[in-house]
């Protein structure tokens, strides 16, 4: 049996953390290559451990990258995502991952495929290949090489480092693949109604923007928005609730053509559930009072609930209340 050697960056980006790999060194078949990526994550694992893998056995860190240089005059650098099934034989590439998109910067720059300055602000243009979106990200440089410390602090991180900074260009996905063909609001509504088994008719915002998304009440799922994810994820009838309500949220976007289609993208759109403000104890034990907050959010990541709030969440979330 022959033993590849492929380099690899394991490397965290805001809440999430993934491998890292350039286009060049991966094999050119898409076959070898998908067999090469689930065996590096440690999928599909029936154990649903991937102990003898690099997955850690989250969606927020079973997850892939690949980058190359850029053919597009007005970017740098390709960058696709792959998010990785635990327990199943499959790598979900109808979306992006907004988290990881701030390691994707550090990440060309250490590798070479982008110069910097010395020592200020390294501007990397990036092309989302996934969502065919335009993301710009500002990377802090010392000494030429990247900084990684600093006093930066993200919710669902323990530590501080250094800021990256994103500018997503006109987030709304461009393509059919993408789900929504270029527009906001893929129905041409602000407020669609999902006739759903079981649950019956729910409203919800059907929108494009950073990944398709899907916005509920909270109360529709008989929740109120304060939940972690102890509070969801040991129910197995609540999370088959929420993805039959993704499911048809996905069929009225133009993700999929038929209901069977969601469990083979699992990715997107995701699933999130909203409420008005309210006080509620972190996953970190904080309280956090309803007036610090706008709004409450919580959203589903690969048929569970996410431990904080997705990158391209957030940019779905600030687009539809814009």
């Amino acid at each position: 049996m022959t033993q590849l050697r492929i380099p690899a960056v394991y490397m965290r980006g805001g809440t999430s953390k993934g491998v890292f790999f350039l286009k060049d060194d991966l094999p050119s078949d898409p076959a070898m290559r998908e067999r090469v990526l689930l065996r590096v994550i440690g999928s599909p694992d029936r154990y649903g451990k991937q102990i003898d893998g690099m997955g850690a056995a989250t969606s927020s860190t079973s997850k892939i990258v690949i980058l190359s240089k850029s053919s597009r005059p007005d970017c740098d650098v390709d960058y696709l995502f792959g998010q990785v099934a635990i327990d199943k034989p499959m790598i979900d590439w109808s979306g992006n991952c907004g988290n990881l998109t701030t390691a994707v910067g550090p990440f060309a720059l250490e590798a070479g495929l982008v110069q910097g300055p010395k020592d200020g602000t390294a501007t990397v243009r990036i092309w989302q290949a996934n969502i065919a979106r335009k993301i710009v990200s500002h990377v802090p440089i010392q000494d030429g090489a990247v900084v990684e410390l600093g006093g930066f602090e993200l919710d669902g991180v323990t530590f501080p480092a250094a800021e990256v900074k994103l500018e997503f260009l006109d987030p709304a996905a461009e393509d059919d693949e993408g789900g929504g063909g270029g527009a906001l609001f893929p129905t041409g509504n602000r407020i669609d109604t999902l006739d759903v088994p079981g649950l019956g008719p729910i409203e919800a915002t059907l929108i494009t923007a950073g990944n398709p998304t899907i916005f509920i009440d909270a109360a529709r799922l008989g929740l109120t928005g304060t939940e972690l994810q102890g509070d969801i994820n040991g129910n197995a009838d609540l999370l088959a609730r929420a993805e039959r309500v993704r499911a048809h949220g996905a069929l009225a976007m133009g993700a999929i053509k038929s209901l069977e289609e969601a469990a083979r993208r699992q990715h997107t759109p995701k699933l999130s559930f909203v409420a008005k403000p309210a006080t509620y104890t972190a996953s970190d034990g904080r309280t956090v009072e309803a007036g610090a907050i706008d709004l409450l959010a919580r959203i589903f990541s690969m048929g569970v609930l996410h431990h904080a709030m997705t990158g391209t969440g957030a940019v779905a979330i600030a687009a539809a209340a814009a």
